[in-house]
């Protein structure tokens, strides 16, 4: 049921959460694959776990790194790496294996092709290319945990969904 009431307003979804096992392998992945920034780093020495919160590179209005403009930013994405699961051997849980829950993150790109190619390129995990499954407009990779991440051209969107708004 929507609602008219005013005392939502100032609300911001200001970022997505994952958990991760190596900092450096991961903060590569974002920022050299995907053209992610680090915003800010927070390291909690007493509880052993830092935060990073990364932003797309290609935003117009730049975070500045204070912690006032870090949880009141949108759009954000916040790596959480627990100190000392380098050398744990389980698997981060991806949302998309049971029980499922979270999905994915979804990336647009001004070209899909030459953005999968050049994920190509990089060695990057797919787990649905371009041409695959009934959504051929779209791709799907991994990041380093598993995390699926899926990469769409927004101009081809129409075209794909149709009119399916409501």
């Amino acid at each position: 049921m929507p609602s008219d009431s005013t005392e939502t307003d100032g609300y911001v979804l200001t970022h997505t959460m994952f958990r991760i096992k190596d900092p450096e392998r991961s903060l590569v992945f974002y920022r050299d694959v995907l053209g992610f920034r680090l915003v800010t780093r927070l390291d909690f020495d007493a509880a052993r776990f830092s935060l990073y919160f990364l932003q797309p590179r290609g935003h117009a209005d730049q975070a500045d790194g204070s912690l006032a403009d870090t949880f009141s930013r949108a759009g954000l994405l916040e790596l959480t790496h627990n100190w000392g699961t380098e050398a744990d051997d389980t698997e981060m849980h991806s949302g998309n294996t049971d029980p499922k829950g979270f999905g994915h993150i979804c990336v647009a790109v001004p070209d899909i092709e030459a953005a999968c190619a050049r994920f190509d390129r990089l060695g990057v995990t797919f787990q649905k290319r371009l041409g695959e499954g009934g959504m051929k407009e779209i791709a799907f990779i991994r990041d380093p945990d598993g995390y699926w991440i899926e990469i769409v051209q927004p101009d081809l969107m129409p075209g794909l969904v149709g009119d399916n708004r409501r």
